[in-house]
């Protein structure tokens, strides 16, 4: 293996960890390797534009008046740079 970690867990996990590794007859790391694959495998591909329309909806976004400023600013950097 080329990484290796250190990792704090609660007893509850380390404990399940280890009886997976018993029960699988594998090491400890082994176990994480495939809970981590499995994970992957199971989490949702974020969707771009589904994130942008949730973004707009939420709110969350900036406010008008600061992307105005923030618009203002770089039109006057761009102008002070090709001058």
């Amino acid at each position: 293996m080329i990484h290796r970690s250190t990792f704090a867990l609660d007893d509850t996990t380390s404990k399940r960890i280890r009886s997976l590794a018993a029960l699988w007859q594998v090491s400890q790391a082994e176990v994480i390797r495939r809970a981590v694959a499995r994970a992957e495998t199971l989490a949702p591909k974020p969707d771009p534009v589904a994130m942008l329309q949730q973004l707009h909806s939420s709110g969350a976004g900036l406010a008008a008046a600061s992307a105005n400023a923030y618009l203002v600013e770089v039109r006057k950097d761009r102008q002070r740079w090709r001058s």
